[in-house]
């Protein structure tokens, strides 16, 4: 019994020295990784002395980066954003009303261009019925893989949704705007943003109390916005075959992202 209590505290030991050691700041000042100086702060007191000397240094940094980064870097944007967020605060932590903003405005600028284009701007095609996911799969103990067909059952109520005549397709637009510019806490709807991070298009069922049920299309790697009425809800969908199910209470913006792409 001795022996079992001294082999588990010294695993404790082992494991809490290497979480302080995720978090070891110690040679900070030292370290020309971007990522490392960014993440220290985010994480460091907003008092620490070595803000002022790691804030402009991780800024040359990212600037020496994108100077230097070869054509269709991907890392270049991130750099870019990170140098504007550095310029007016003192790290890249967003807080979640920041992030609801950054979100609103793209939403906004999104439909706004809608309604000036037209809905040619919605680029969408229409799918099969007969069309179907396939899904693979392996075990542990074999590298052979198996391949599962799954169906599309609900290609044709998608394609349905996604059909919206231009009229209709305005007055939805107008509406979701409506609510994006509307910041009053007492108003009785509010809009709900899908992401959706799949290969696959998908139906988000947002079903509450009584009759009240909305179903909102939303293409494979897209979003779609929908106004509803405030209050509880269930949401579901099928994401490549896979079953989505949360309980939601919406009093105000939401916005869910579903899957994940295989690419």
């Amino acid at each position: 019994m001795k022996k079992l209590f001294l082999l588990f505290t010294t695993l404790l030991f082992v494991c809490l020295s290497a979480q302080k050691q995720g978090k070891d700041y110690s040679n900070i000042l030292k370290s020309k990784s971007i990522y490392e100086i960014n993440a220290f702060l985010r994480d460091a007191h907003p008092d620490d002395p070595r803000r002022s000397v790691l804030k402009p240094k991780v800024m040359e940094l990212m600037k020496d980066y994108i100077k230097n980064a070869p054509p269709g870097d991907q890392k270049v944007r991130q750099m870019q954003d990170w140098l504007a967020i550095l310029k007016r605060k003192a790290s890249t932590k967003i807080t979640f009303d920041e992030m609801n903003a950054i979100i609103k405005k793209k939403q906004i600028a999104k439909y706004q261009k809608e309604l000036q284009v037209g809905q040619s701007a919605v680029a969408y095609t229409p799918s099969s019925p007969q069309n179907v996911y396939v899904a693979t799969s392996s075990t542990s103990t074999t590298t052979k893989k198996t391949t599962a067909v799954i169906a599309n059952t609900e290609a044709s109520e998608f394609n349905m949704l996604m059909a919206d005549n231009p009229v209709e397709h305005k007055n939805k637009t107008v509406k979701i705007l409506n609510s994006l510019f509307d910041n009053d806490p007492n108003a009785k709807e509010c809009i709900v943003m899908i992401e959706n991070k799949s290969d696959c298009n998908i139906i988000v069922r947002i079903e509450g109390i009584g009759n009240t049920k909305y179903r909102l299309p939303v293409p494979a790697h897209g979003d779609n916005s929908m106004v509803i009425q405030k209050g509880d809800y269930l949401l579901t969908s099928i994401v490549c075959g896979a079953q989505y199910a949360s309980q939601k209470t919406i009093q105000k913006p939401l916005m869910v992202a579903l899957g994940s792409s295989s690419k």
